[in-house]
């Protein structure tokens, strides 16, 4: 698993043990979202979707014919603390990318 996030958020992924990188701005996540998908070896790529709203889109040619990394764009800090169901909202988020409602 790898956290495209700016580098606030990606300090705290990382310190929770996830590879994640900090980027500044949407070009700098897209181009490393490019990098991540070329390079292979994750099953799973969450974006912050502040910075990329729409990864799937954004790689959409790098990604035919393939069915990993699953892209899962996820609220920054700033959305997720202003949102009072965050829990809810994250679900939402995941059950709008892989199709199905997990509850852990």
């Amino acid at each position: 698993m790898a956290v495209i996030a700016d580098p606030d958020a990606a300090t705290g992924f990382r310190l929770a043990g996830l590879e994640a990188y900090g980027v500044a701005s949407a070009e700098e996540a897209k181009a490393r979202l490019e990098a991540l998908v070329q390079a292979g070896g994750y099953a799973l790529v969450a974006v912050d979707q502040s910075l990329l709203p729409e990864p799937e889109k954004a790689v959409e040619r790098l990604m035919r014919g393939k069915d990993l990394p699953v892209l899962l764009p996820v609220a920054g800090l700033k959305e997720a603390f202003q949102n009072p169901d965050v829990e809810g909202y994250m679900r939402e988020l995941v059950r709008r990318t892989i199709g199905f409602d997990i509850k852990l």
